[in-house]
């Protein structure tokens, strides 16, 4: 990696010329997350190129913030060094500051089903659903019919996210605009508020409704006070 960018001998400065490289920040998080395959790492960041996403590892693993290994299946998977992980809390206070800070409406302008339910896939909690294999369909009603359509399966602890009609039976379908949904999912919005306002409808088994709230996961920063409207 080219760390000739500033010039300067401060610690800032050196740091950025590593994290502030476009994407990078974002690769990292993919990777705090627990993705460690190439293609696990493009769905957490879908509109960057194959060709960027490649470049921006091997610069990592330059820098030593990243370390690339065959797994037994030989695999090639992508694991933080002890100088990636030490940039957890580094990320995590970005994000927080994010939701803080960034004035909602503009993050709400950055819809993306793919990203949206990628996210909601890894942090869904299966222990409040029904044992054995529960599907959850997503319709967003306004969306062309290619991206209008998503499913999350539950089944023994792990949760697959399907863009296709995976061919189970349906527990609950969730119908819902993506901004509401992607509004919700980052606090911004509250489930209760949007079902009752008729934003969110709900068919299917009543306890996997009434416990979505417990099951669905929200962003990790949703917590976040937020300081503007």
């Amino acid at each position: 990696m080219d760390r000739g960018g500033y010039g300067q001998f401060c610690p800032v400065s050196m740091a950025s010329e590593i994290l502030c490289t476009r994407w990078t920040t974002l690769v990292i998080r993919e990777m705090l997350c627990g993705s460690t395959r190439f293609n696990d790492l493009r769905r957490g960041v879908p509109r960057m190129s194959p060709a960027l996403l490649s470049r921006r590892l091997k610069e990592l693993q330059a820098a030593g913030i990243i370390v690339a290994a065959p797994n037994p299946q030989g695999v090639v998977e992508y694991r933080l060094s002890p100088a990636g992980e030490d940039l957890r809390e580094v990320i995590m206070s970005m994000g927080f500051w994010g939701q803080r800070w960034i004035e909602s409406q503009i993050s709400l302008k950055n819809l993306d089903p793919s990203l949206l339910m990628w996210d909601m896939r890894r942090h869904l909690k299966p222990d409040p659903l029904p044992t054995g294999r529960c599907t959850i369909q997503f319709q967003y009603p306004e969306l062309p019919s290619a991206k209008r359509n998503w499913w999350l399966v539950a089944d023994g602890g792990q949760v697959d996210l399907c863009g296709f009609d995976p061919g189970y039976e349906v527990n609950l379908l969730v119908r819902t605009p993506l901004r509401t949904m992607t509004a919700i999912w980052m606090g911004v919005a509250s489930l209760r508020h949007e079902v009752e306002a008729g934003n969110v409808e709900l068919e299917g088994e009543p306890a996997i409704a009434s416990a979505m709230k417990q099951w669905i996961g929200l962003s990790p920063f949703a917590s976040g006070k937020r300081q503007v409207a």
